[in-house]
């Protein structure tokens, strides 16, 4: 399903939330469907068990998944904002972003081409 660099400064927990969260984003993993169990990943990975169920529950605490007793965890299903709150947050984020990368040397171009990626398409379309 994915690596895990386990010779990152980065905690592996911090890098199995970034990549299940990647996965989710980039409708990989689509809303509903059941995750592998604590004991299926730690296995396939090679990695403790509790390091899974950390990134789990962080995953839960930021809305991506949810879990049901005796069941597993699974994909939360995604829905648009309406927390008009939380998109202003997010808005206010980007623009500082924006503002560094384009301090830093990168093109409106460059930006524009990234969001095209983002949103599925080509790099080049």
């Amino acid at each position: 399903m994915f690596e895990l660099d386990i010779r990152s400064r980065k905690p592996i927990y911090e890098q199995l939330v970034e990549k299940l969260k990647e996965l989710i984003i980039n409708d990989v993993l689509k809303g509903d469907e059941k995750l592998p169990s604590v004991r299926e990943l730690a296995q396939q990975l090679t990695i403790n068990p509790n390091t899974i169920q950390k990134a789990y529950r962080e995953l839960e605490s930021q809305g991506y998944i949810y879990s049901q007793k005796g069941k597993g965890s699974f994909v939360h299903p995604v829905e648009k904002s309406e927390n008009k709150e939380e998109l202003n947050k997010v808005r206010e984020e980007l623009k500082k972003l924006f503002a560094e990368a384009i301090y830093l040397g990168i093109t409106t171009e460059e930006i524009q081409a990234m969001l095209r990626e983002v949103e599925g398409g080509e790099p080049n379309d």
